[in-house]
């Protein structure tokens, strides 16, 4: 049997064991992963690397910076303040942290840096309600997700410089994509799914849990005061690692070196003890999130993308050049590929073939170029999609069933309105 098939049964098998219930999340995550080493479908090297993965330790840092930033008296009356004005209306609360979270993400190209950011004051809000966490937590983190460098700012400008790249890198020279283009192309679906997760995602999501939540807002009763140095301290330090998330770039950082001297900055000024910060990593989610990227970067190594690539070809010429239907094509397929690989190893594998496509018949390859990446950014369905959904399934304590069950309607939006807006705009001819 080849390597890819052994991966892919693991793969099927680790998603059923997602949806069972039987163990946890973390547990199925380790299982696939050291079947994936025992298999030789990944290499014992390899799948050490991911527990050093820069997203996992950023996170564990973002999550102790977030618990030194939660014991202040600020975080709980911001929290407050925001839900006397939301007067009680859950669609008002949500339409404000929507909004800051879809601006973050136009600056801080990682959708779970945002929701690290957004979180802690989200799940104050919402407890101060009477609403658990799995209430609030999905259509903030989708939002963040799915908007995440729509607009021209921060990362987002080099977009268009960045697919440009790619088709002077294959010799396609006779189209540009402008400066504004991806901003156009995504904006609807930036207005759309902001309203719908402000309004309906939150219906949808569940009233209670339905798994162990990682990350709490509550404060433990048996916890000290912080005196006023602290308190200012707690304060200073969330709000200049989340500036430094979204300027990291600028000061020659990394975004896990940014969390980690935030979080080590809560412990030397005393808003949290060594043995607080320690617990308030959370082990579960971390546990979850290094077993997705091994499945994700078995997957990608076992030509599982070429694969569908190939066959993805042989659809585009039997429809015929149709924009919609080839557009189609562009998106669901990278979008389902998303949910089991990275979105950066799926547009490496499709965006070639878009361009080899249109090359051979002359066609604009500007619609599906940005398709791809709109499909592949929208990647929520699965922790293995991208790390921020691991960290929205532990802080909203949601199981794999739930997940699914939130996302599919979303997931019908963004596919109609990418591939009929963008196609529309930019069609193939």
């Amino acid at each position: 049997m080849s390597q890819l098939a052994i991966c892919l049964i693991i793969f099927a098998i680790t998603i059923i064991g997602y949806c069972s219930g039987k163990y946890s999340l973390a547990t199925i995550a380790i299982t696939s992963l050291m079947t994936l080493t025992l298999t030789g479908c990944l290499q014992a090297k390899e799948a050490l690397g991911y527990f050093a993965n820069s997203n996992v330790i950023m996170i564990a840092g973002m999550c102790i910076v977030a618990a030194g930033f939660n014991r202040t008296k600020f975080c709980t009356a911001l929290a407050d303040r925001i839900s006397a004005i939301a007067k009680g209306s859950l669609a008002k609360m949500m339409m404000g942290y929507v909004l800051i979270g879809v601006l973050l993400s136009q600056f801080v190209q990682s959708p779970v840096s945002v929701i690290g950011i957004v979180a802690p004051m989200l799940i104050a809000s919402a407890e101060s309600m009477g609403l658990k966490p799995s209430k609030v937590i999905f259509p903030v983190g989708i939002a963040t997700i799915i908007t995440c460098c729509t607009l021209p700012l921060g990362a987002g400008a080099t977009i268009a410089g960045e697919l440009n790249g790619y088709l002077e890198s294959y010799g396609y020279t006779d189209f540009t994509i402008g400066f504004l283009d991806p901003m156009i192309a995504r904006l609807p679906l930036l207005i759309i799914a902001s309203l719908y997760c402000i309004f309906t995602a939150v219906k949808l999501a569940p009233d209670e849990p339905t798994a162990e939540i990682a990350i709490s807002g509550k404060k433990k009763g048996n916890a000290a005061s912080l005196n006023s140095f602290q308190e200012a301290a707690g304060i200073f330090i969330f709000f200049a690692d989340a500036v430094g998330m979204m300027f990291a770039s600028k000061f020659g950082l990394a975004l896990w070196q940014v969390t980690v001297i935030g979080a080590l900055a809560m412990v030397l000024c005393g808003v949290l003890k060594p043995k607080e910060a320690s617990a308030a990593i959370p082990l579960s989610m971390l546990l979850l999130i290094v077993g997705a990227l091994a499945i994700s970067g078995a997957l990608s190594a076992t030509g599982a993308g070429e694969l569908i690539g190939a066959h993805m070809a042989n659809m585009v010429t039997a429809v015929g050049g149709n924009s919609y239907l080839v557009g189609l094509i562009f998106f669901v397929v990278p979008f389902i590929l998303t949910q089991f690989m990275s979105n950066r190893g799926t547009m490496m594998i499709f965006y070639p073939i878009a361009i080899a496509t249109c090359s051979a018949a002359d066609l604009n390859p500007t619609g599906l170029m940005i398709l791809i990446q709109a499909a592949c950014l929208s990647a929520f369905m699965t922790p293995m999609a991208t790390s921020g959904v691991g960290y929205i399934m532990g802080c909203g304590g949601y199981d794999q069933k739930s997940m699914i069950k939130q996302s599919i309607p979303l997931a019908v939006i963004c596919c109609v309105v990418s591939v009929g807006w963008i196609m529309t705009m930019f069609p193939l001819k």
